[in-house]
C-alpha cells in the first residue's frame, strides 16, 4: 500500500477520493497482498513455493495498483508505453 498511500477507508474519504465499494474493495485487498508480501521479505529462506507465491502476489499487487489508479482518474483505460509502441 505504501505505493499507494491508501491504507483505509477512512483515508479515501479525507483524501476527497472516490469511495465505491469497488475501489474500497480493491484498496483493502491490495493492502491485504502487501502485507502477505512483507511477512514473505522477512523470512531468511524462501521455498520454491513461497517464491512462487512471491511473485504471483506481486503481480496480482501490480495489476490492483493499476486499477485503483484507473478508478481514482475516471475509469479512464490507459495505454502503457509498451503497448502504445506495439
Amino acid at each position: 500500500m505504501s505505493d499507494l498511500q491508501l491504507r483505509s477507508d477512512d483515508s479515501t474519504k479525507t483524501a476527497g477520493l472516490p469511495t465505491t465499494d469497488e475501489l474500497q474493495r480493491l484498496v483493502s485487498e491490495h493492502h491485504d497482498l502487501d502485507e502477505r508480501i512483507h511477512r514473505l521479505a522477512t523470512l531468511a529462506y524462501l521455498t520454491d513455493q513461497q517464491q512462487l507465491e512471491e511473485t504471483q502476489l506481486k503481480k496480482r499487487k501490480l495489476a490492483l495498483k493499476d486499477r485503483i489508479q484507473s478508478l481514482l482518474r475516471g475509469g479512464r483505460s490507459t495505454v502503457s508505453a509498451s503497448q502504445s509502441s506495439a
